[in-house]
C-alpha cells in the first residue's frame, strides 16, 4: 500500500524521477523528507540518485539538470490526465525482421488423414482430434449440437477436479452449434472448423460473458469488445463453448478460482498461462483451444499436459480484445490434440488486422506440399552421439537433412527480460499506483519494480535484442528449423515460432506423465515448421494416447502425493 506520508503530489515527484533513472527506496524517504510539497527537484536530490543511474555528475551537470527534470515532471503531469485503458497500445510496433519477405502464390496439394467410422462411445468420441471430428461433422455423422453437449457435459464432470474453467458460455455454445448444423445441413459447409466447439483462454474478450484475466480485480469484468480471433473463428463456424482459466494476468496456473490441474496428475497444476486451455483439450473437453504466450505461456502447459501446440511467428495472428502483458512479446496460437489440428486452426486466424499494428500477412500453405529431403533440420549437440538420441533417428528415417548447430550465447538473452518487465509494468501501471496487491500472484513486486527501470536501459535492452535477432537470421541461414534447445527465452525475444508436442511418458511416482519435444523454424515458417512437427507426431504416435480420466477427481486433487 502506499505510504500514508507521501502526498500524491511527492508521490508524483518520485516516481517523475525514478522514470528518468532517479530515485531509489532509501532516496524516496530522503526526498519526502526535505522536498516542501510539490516543490521542485534540486541538485541535492539528484546527487543522492546517481547511482541508481551509474553515472556521475559534478555541481554545475546537476544545476544544468534541475530545469530540465522539472520541466519533465510538469510533462508527465499532463500526461497522467489521461486515462489510458489496457487496451490502448504505444504508437509502435514490433517487427521481428528487416528482410522483405518474397510473395509464394498457393500451391496445389492435398493431405489427407485417415478418418475413423464415429466411434461406439462418446468418450473415444470426446478425445477424436480435430482432423477426425470435422470429417464427421463435415458427413453428418456427427452434429456439432451433439458434440457441444457432450463437451459441456464433460466440463460440468471433470472441472470440480480440473479447475479450468471461468466460465461455461452454454447459451451461445448451442446457439452457434445450431447454426452450424443448419448451414451443413443446406449444404453451406464453411471447413474444417465448422461446428467444431473450442475454448477461449479469459483473456480473449467476448461481448456478454466475463472476460476477466484471471485475476481477482478483475473478475467481475465485461468487454464488449468480441477480440479479432473470436471473430475469425467464428466466421469459420468454430463454436465457443468456455472461456477458460489462466494464472493471473498470464503467469502461472493459480487463478482467483484455484490452481488448474494437469489431466494426467491431478495433484500437479497444469502450468501456464495458457493453463485451461492446455488443460481442457488434452482432458477431451473441447476439439481445440487458443492460447498466448508472452514468455512460455503456450509451450510450458502443452510441454506439462502433453498437448500439441503451436506459439506462432510475432505477428502472425491479431491481439486485438486480448489483454495486453507486453506489446513486443505477446503471441497468441492454437493447442490440440495433433500438431495436425494447430495447423487448421492456425490457417483460419493468422493475417493482418488494422485493430493490431504488429499484425501481418505472410503465407502459409496448409495442406503443405514440401519436399522432406530438401529441408535442413538443425539439432544442438551434447553428450550423446546422434545414433543414441531416438528423435534425431525418427527425423533421419523421414529423410530430411540433419545439421549440427550452436545457439546465440554472445548476447546475454536473460537479461532481456527487462523489456518484458517494463511493458508489464506500463500495462499495469494503474494497479500499481492504486496500490491493488490481492490475487495478482508474482506480479505485484514486478509490477513496482518496472518502475525503476530508466527508459535509457529500456532501449538498451532492445538494441540488444536487435543483435540477437541477427544471430538467429545467422543461424537460420544453415538451417529451415531445428529439435529441441534450451530456446525459450531467446525465441520469445527473435519472435520465432515453436511447435511443441508431447514425446513419450515417464513416471512420476505411480503417475505416468507426457514428455515433450518442440521444433523452432525461421520467421513466417510455420509450413515447413508443421510440416516435419507433424511428420515426426505421426512417426511416433505418443499424441494418441489419452490420461486415464477416472483418476481426474475432485477427491483425487485433493490428495496428498
Amino acid at each position: 500500500m502506499p505510504d500514508p506520508a507521501l502526498t500524491p503530489s511527492r508521490r508524483h515527484l518520485l516516481k517523475t524521477l525514478a522514470a528518468i533513472g532517479v530515485g531509489s527506496t532509501v532516496f524516496q524517504r530522503a526526498v519526502v523528507a526535505q522536498a516542501p510539497k510539490g516543490g521542485p527537484v534540486t541538485a541535492e536530490m539528484i546527487q543522492q540518485a546517481e547511482w541508481i543511474s551509474g553515472i556521475n555528475l559534478s555541481d554545475g551537470d546537476r544545476k544544468a539538470l534541475v530545469g530540465r527534470i522539472n520541466n519533465s515532471q510538469r510533462q508527465f503531469g499532463r500526461l497522467r490526465q489521461v486515462p489510458l485503458t489496457n487496451d490502448v497500445p504505444p504508437a509502435f510496433a514490433f517487427i521481428p525482421t528487416s528482410q522483405p519477405v518474397r510473395p509464394d502464390p498457393p500451391r496445389p496439394g492435398s493431405w489427407a488423414s485417415s478418418v475413423p467410422k464415429k466411434p461406439d462411445s462418446a468418450e473415444d468420441l470426446a478425445f477424436l482430434p480435430l482432423t477426425a471430428l470435422s470429417e464427421l461433422v463435415r458427413k453428418k455423422e456427427v452434429s456439432s449440437v451433439e458434440l457441444t453437449k457432450l463437451y459441456l457435459e464433460r466440463f460440468k464432470k471433470y472441472d470440480p477436479a480440473l479447475k479450468c474453467v471461468v466460465s461455461l458460455t452454454e447459451e451461445l455454445a448451442l446457439k452457434q452449434a445450431q447454426a452450424a448444423d443448419k448451414e451443413i445441413a443446406a449444404g453451406k459447409y464453411r471447413g474444417p472448423l465448422h461446428g467444431i466447439p473450442w475454448g477461449a483462454k479469459d483473456l480473449i474478450s467476448y461481448p456478454g460473458y466475463k472476460t476477466t484475466w484471471g485475476a481477482a480485480p478483475f473478475k467481475e469484468q465485461t468487454l464488449d469488445t468480441k477480440a479479432t480471433v473470436a471473430r475469425k473463428l467464428e466466421d469459420a463456424g468454430a463454436v465457443l463453448v468456455a472461456k477458460l482459466t489462466l494464472g493471473a494476468l498470464a503467469q502461472g496456473d493459480q487463478w482467483f478460482g484455484g490452481m488448474t490441474r494437469n489431466p494426467w496428475n491431478v495433484k500437479q497444476g497444469s502450468s501456464g498461462s495458457s493453463a485451461g486451455s492446455a488443460s481442457a483439450t488434452v482432458a477431451g473437453l473441447v476439439g481445440f483451444a487458443i492460447g498466448t504466450e508472452t514468455l512460455g505461456s503456450i509451450v510450458s502447459p502443452c510441454s506439462r499436459c502433453g498437448a500439441s501446440g503451436l506459439r506462432p511467428t510475432f505477428g502472425r495472428v491479431s491481439r486485438a480484445g486480448c489483454m495486453t502483458l507486453a506489446w513486443t512479446m505477446d503471441k497468441l496460437g492454437p493447442i490440440g490434440r495433433s500438431i495436425e489440428d494447430c495447423a487448421l486452426v492456425f490457417r483460419a486466424i493468422h493475417g493482418s488486422d488494422p485493430a493490431d499494428a504488429a499484425a501481418v500477412d505472410r503465407p502459409f500453405h496448409w495442406p503443405p506440399t514440401v519436399d522432406l529431403k530438401s529441408l535442413r533440420v538443425g539439432y544442438v549437440e551434447g553428450k550423446r552421439a546422434v545414433a543414441d538420441r531416438k528423435e534425431l533417428q525418427v527425423l533421419k528415417d523421414l529423410g530430411v537433412k540433419l545439421v549440427p548447430i550452436a545457439l546465440p550465447t554472445k548476447y546475454p538473452a536473460d537479461a532481456l527480460t527487462c523489456i518484458l518487465n517494463a511493458e508489464a509494468a506500463t500495462a499495469f501501471d494503474d494497479l500499481t499506483r492504486k496500490g491493488i496487491t490481492e490475487g495478482l500472484n508474482l506480479w505485484t513486486n514486478t509490477f513496482r519494480a518496472g518502475q525503476f527501470i530508466p527508459a535509457v536501459e529500456y532501449i538498451r535492452a532492445n538494441r540488444v535484442r536487435t543483435l540477437l535477432m541477427r544471430d538467429m537470421e545467422k543461424l537460420f541461414e544453415t538451417v529451415d528449423l531445428y529439435v529441441g534447445g534450451n530456446d525459450l527465452v531467446i525465441t520469445n525475444f527473435t519472435g520465432h515460432p515453436t511447435a511443441v508436442l508431447p514425446n513419450g511418458f515417464t513416471k512420476a511416482g505411480e503417475v505416468e506423465v507426457p514428455t515433450a519435444i518442440t521444433f523452432t523454424g525461421r520467421l513466417y515458417g510455420e509450413t515447413e515448421l508443421l510440416t516435419v512437427a507433424h511428420l515426426y507426431q505421426n512417426a511416433t504416435g505418443h499424441h494418441l494416447k489419452h490420461p486415464p480420466m477416472d483418476r481426474v477427481t475432485a477427491e483425487d486433487a485433493g490428495k496428498k502425493g
